[in-house]
């Protein structure tokens, strides 16, 4: 007779204090839980994460290394494709008027400091959609996730100006850079390298601001650091580890297409 086993858990809380509460009251509300990890920092989260696979994440959303939205992109993109994705609980101090951007994105939360009752709502809808959720990944669902999650982190403004022209630096030179001209963007540690046929130009702005304002509809995510222009796409090749390399018109070296992303290249 087989047995179910009991769900898992990681919480990433970088305040002790915090953390244990968090910790405590999850054991009065869902006993059965089992926690197999608790994080004080964002790359110690994703490091119990993807060693773990739990059912549940917790995450605060300000920690030291990575941010707890910084952590979701990241466990999504090297998510095991055999296991069902983790379900995500943003822990926040944000005030009320933030709190529909989570309502929004389809994402649970709970405010700081956790209180009994609200938790326990927060352990009910997991458990319902536990329960309802298959025993592997849609196809799609982690990219879905992970455009949620950076609707979160950095919702567009409407009343920004809409760029069409890119101005990147290269060396004491400015390049003036349609949008229709480039290949891929794709996202270094302080800047966002601006790839063309002609060239790579750097600007100092990241990927989630410089995509929420550039004037085109053209661009699609293939990895949490790149987005491809896809009139530039040639061909995408299956690789024996079952991802995808794109071939990009104009430039020598291909892209790499993460695995949260690669429903989007197979045949029809």
């Amino acid at each position: 007779m087989s047995t179910v086993a009991p769900p898992t858990a990681v919480i990433a809380e970088d305040e002790p204090v915090l953390s244990r509460n968090l910790r405590r009251l999850l054991e009065q509300v869902w006993p059965e839980l089992q926690i197999c990890g608790v994080a004080e920092d964002g790359l110690q989260a994703t490091e119990l994460a993807l060693a773990h696979t739990p059912d549940v994440m917790f995450l605060d959303i300000k920690m030291p290394g990575r941010t707890g939205i910084e952590v979701a992109e990241a466990v999504v993109d090297e998510w095991p494709e055999t296991k069902a994705e983790p379900l995500f609980v943003f822990v926040t101090a944000y005030d009320e008027f933030a709190v529909p951007a989570f309502e929004r994105a389809a994402i649970d939360y709970v405010l700081k400091p956790a209180t009994p009752e609200r938790l326990l709502q927060t352990v009910e809808r997991l458990k319902k959609r536990l329960s309802e959720r298959a025993a592997s990944p849609h196809v799609g669902d982690m990219a879905a996730l992970m455009q949620r999650v950076q609707a979160i982190a950095e919702p567009a403004d409407d009343a920004m100006e809409r760029i069409k022209v890119i101005r990147a630096g290269v060396g004491n030179t400015v390049r003036m850079i349609p949008v229709t001209d480039v290949a891929f963007f794709e996202a270094t540690e302080k800047y966002v390298n601006v790839v063309t046929p002609l060239g790579e130009a750097l600007v100092r702005m990241s990927l989630r601001e410089l995509m929420a304002r550039i004037d085109s509809t053209d661009f699609i995510q293939v990895h949490r650091s790149v987005m491809v222009n896809t009139n530039f796409i040639l061909s995408a090749t299956r690789e024996e580890n079952g991802l995808y390399s794109l071939r990009i018109r104009g430039v020598d070296r291909l892209v790499k297409v993460s695995r949260a992303f690669g429903h989007l290249f197979r045949p029809m």
